[in-house]
């Protein structure tokens, strides 16, 4: 299939083209943080070209779109636009910027980031900063449902999948999966819930026949696509992004298109890139498809929209081609947004005409004869390198480097948010977008998203105007466990087995937890179940322990009763959020001393009200008992109890894997099989720095663990799987020859793409044939 080329730039925006759309070969729809939307409209076919007129003017800028199909009401179809003002505004596309909407549709309290209209113009789906998800009924022009769950944390993006589901990325790392019928008092709760592990910053529907067999596919902070079944498994990751991902689209083809803060646009046929499209741009923040002729349009920092096309008789002129492949080339590359460079080491111009690339996309850096160092990307279609700009420095104005936490900085701003308490440290480099720096701060800091522009503003100020560049990966806590996953391209020669350090899942949003454990106590008062319902002195003992979890320090054992409470007393379906709580204090040593009127433990009562025996199993309890005894292991009186109650613990895990007592309880929920396998790693420490655990224990460990590795292709599982067997079998030379199975570690590797994957699994098969 012929490579895109550029068919039209399209002139006219002030400012970052935010969202794009592209609705017929005829027109297409950008928006602007210079506060406009305009439509484009096209007058020639060769050479293409298209002209732009207003269709709206605001205060404030503009960062979603979505167009209505015309239907007998709205022949031309209708402009749906949202940003900054928290209003959705729909008008005529024939309109123009001093006529009045056809409706104004008011319920977001923040910035309206993302909007879809369902396939058949049936209603019109919302997500924004405040945490709100809203469907939009289009013959009331009114909000019909809510779509719960998100606690606050905003939504970047929304998929209207079909007439009766809608999907959600969240910044809180969730996708979540709605059925609009199953809805009561106007707000509908997801019927599933997908953990990621990153923001989930855009999302979109996979082409029906992709060979993934996927129905969705995320993009995240990590730089990762990753392709979804509705139920939760993962099937695919495509790597190939070196930062954000902001947009994803569908083609008609049954290809993927992704774009980046790594000024490229990706074309991705089944799980590999085969082309990369780069700007001259720092962020390409949007990308949308025309079904019908399979041509792109996207959206980037400079301003520009740009359609790219396969058809050679859409392809723009050669004089438009060169001015767009000499900006790529005269385009200044941050340093830091290509990490540390040895100029002396790099190849000379001659690498590039001697030496071929390996994959689309890759980069290599070239010293010039003049010293400079240029940046150069391989196309596979051309079998050539292109380059794409100069690697320029980008210091502060000392010319010196600040270091903070380990890392260098341009800047490190000391920030007073409130009176009284000590400053906070924002840095910053050059490099870096500031809202994009600024939205990382405020929630690394659990500071309200309200501060955003002022905390931008600040940056831009203090910088003197500093141009957008790449920000770095999010880090800050991970309410999933996975801080330390490795990402590609990382240096994994440091031999892994054995396992020496115990693992803990214990970030958590306890406003979010506790709010939520209010608000089922609440409901339970008024529906006369003052039986099982806290009483207000324990309501006044939960709220009370907040202080003392923000700061990370033991509760009280009052506190704990009333946890206790939560997850053994209530029903089934309303204790998650004091399961959340329970895993979160489970590392204490008082969690672990504790003992019930009928000498029960914390690991009773954890696997017990986790999966009890008279509910079917829910996945999110079965996870928050899995997490709870991963963090027993964060004090020596709760290694000790781990290990006196190992029967109970390998149990728990056999009957979430459906080894034992039913079928499995999550089968492909990522979530339920990172906490059972860091369990598994924690119990693999305990017993290759203790020799703990009995013979038969050890054996039902790594039967548990055969399991995983025969039955999953997530990467994070599979390699906490095989950490945990290489560390069990590197305790004892005759059990690493009776119970390592190389069945199960050569299977795993070729499940996955990642080196780390194959460096354990080397290692495994080492210590098996030792």
């Amino acid at each position: 299939m012929a490579e895109f080329k550029l068919s039209a730039q399209l002139l006219g925006h002030e400012a970052d083209v935010r969202a794009v759309s592209f609705p017929s070969p005829d027109f297409a729809l950008t928006a602007s943080r210079d506060c406009t939307v305009r439509i484009w409209k096209r007058t020639s076919e060769t050479p293409p070209n298209f002209d732009g007129s207003l269709v709206s003017r605001g205060s404030e800028y503009v960062n979603s779109l979505a167009f209505f199909p015309p239907n007998q009401d709205h022949p031309d179809g209708l402009v749906v636009s949202g940003g900054k003002d928290t209003i959705i505004e729909v008008k005529s596309p024939n309109a123009v910027a001093t006529d009045n909407a056809e409706r104004l549709l008011i319920g977001h309290a923040h910035n309206v980031c993302t909007l879809d209209v369902s396939p058949k113009g049936t209603y019109l789906v919302s997500g924004g900063w405040d945490g709100q998800a809203r469907v939009w009924n289009l013959s009331k022009w009114e909000t019909e449902f809510q779509l719960g769950g998100h606690e606050g944390m905003a939504v970047w993006s929304v998929v209207a999948f079909d007439e009766t589901t809608v999907v959600t990325g969240c910044a809180d790392k969730s996708i979540r999966v709605f059925d609009l019928r199953q809805s009561t008092g106007g707000e509908a709760m997801p019927v599933a819930t997908i953990y990621t592990p990153d923001v989930v910053r855009a999302l979109c529907k996979v082409p029906k026949g992709h060979p993934s067999g996927a129905d969705i596919a995320s993009a995240s902070n990590d730089g990762t696509l990753r392709l979804w079944k509705l139920n939760g498994q993962q099937v695919s990751e495509l790597h190939g992004h070196e930062s954000f991902v902001y947009s994803l689209a569908s083609l008609p083809s049954g290809e993927l298109v992704s774009t980046g803060e790594d000024r490229t646009v990706r074309i991705w046929r089944g799980s590999e890139c085969i082309q990369t499209i780069t700007h001259p741009a720092i962020s390409v923040w949007t990308v949308a498809v025309n079904q019908e002729t399979g041509d792109i349009i996207t959206g980037a920092s400079d301003g520009i929209a740009r359609i790219f096309t396969r058809r050679p008789e859409a392809t723009a002129d050669e004089a438009t081609l060169k001015e767009f492949h000499d900006s790529v080339k005269a385009s200044a590359i941050p340093q830091q947004q290509v990490g540390g460079i040895n100029k002396e080491k790099l190849p000379g111009p001659e690498f590039l005409t001697s030496k071929a690339g390996t994959k689309e996309g890759q980069v290599q850096m070239i010293k010039e004869s003049n010293g400079n160092v240029t940046a150069h990307t391989w196309s596979m279609a051309q079998q050539q390198w292109i380059n794409v700009g100069t690697v320029v420095d980008a210091v502060g104005s000392t010319g010196k480097k600040v270091e903070y936490n380990g890392k260098s900085y341009d800047y490190v701003f000391d920030v007073d948010i409130e009176d009284g308490k000590p400053a906070l440290k924002l840095p910053y480099n050059l490099s870096e977008n500031p809202y994009e720096r600024a939205t990382k701060f405020l929630n690394d800091n659990e500071l309200p998203l309200s501060y955003l522009d002022s905390v931008a503003n600040f940056i831009t100020e203090n910088t003197k105007g500093a141009t957008l560049g790449q920000p770095e990966p999010s880090s800050g806590p991970d309410p999933y466990g996975t801080e330390s996953r490795y990402r590609p391209g990382e240096s994994q020669a440091a031999k892994v087995l054995p396992q020496k350090e115990y693992l803990s899942i214990s970030a958590a949003k306890y406003e979010a937890i506790l709010n939520k454990i209010g608000n089922v106590n609440k409901t339970m008062v008024a529906s006369g179940r003052k039986d099982v319902a806290l009483n207000p002195g324990e309501e006044s003992v939960l709220h009370s322990s907040r202080e003392a979890l923000d700061a990370s320090k033991p509760i009280s054992l009052p506190t704990l009763n009333v946890i206790l409470k939560v997850v053994t007393e209530w029903p089934y379906a309303d204790r998650l959020a004091g399961l959340d709580l329970l895993r979160c204090v489970a590392r204490f040593p008082i969690a672990a001393q504790f003992q019930g009127p009928e000498n029960e433990t914390l690991v009773d009562i954890a696997t017990a009200s986790a999966i009890p025996d008279d509910f079917p199993p829910n996945d999110n309890a079965a996870m928050m008992g899995a997490r709870t005894l991963a963090n027993l292991f964060g004090s020596a009186d709760g290694r000790s109890l781990a290990k006196s109650h190992a029967d109970k613990a390998i149990s728990f895990l056999e009957r979430i894997l459906g080894i034992k007592g039913g079928e499995p309880i999550g089968k492909f929920n990522r979530n339920v099989l990172v906490a059972v396998t860091t369990v598994a790693v924690n119990y693999s420490v305990l017993v290759n720095k203790e020799k703990l655990l009995s013979p038969e224990q050890r054996r039902r460990l790594v039967a548990v663990l055969g399991a995983i590795l025969n039955d999953q292709t997530d990467s994070e599982v599979l390699y906490r799987a095989l950490v945990a067997l290489g560390t069990i079998l590197s305790t004892s030379k005759d059990e690493a020859k009776s119970l390592g199975n190389a069945a199960w570690i050569e299977g795993a590797a070729t499940k996955s793409s990642e080196e780390r994957i194959k460096g354990v699994a080397r290692e495994c098969l080492k210590v098996i044939s030792r």
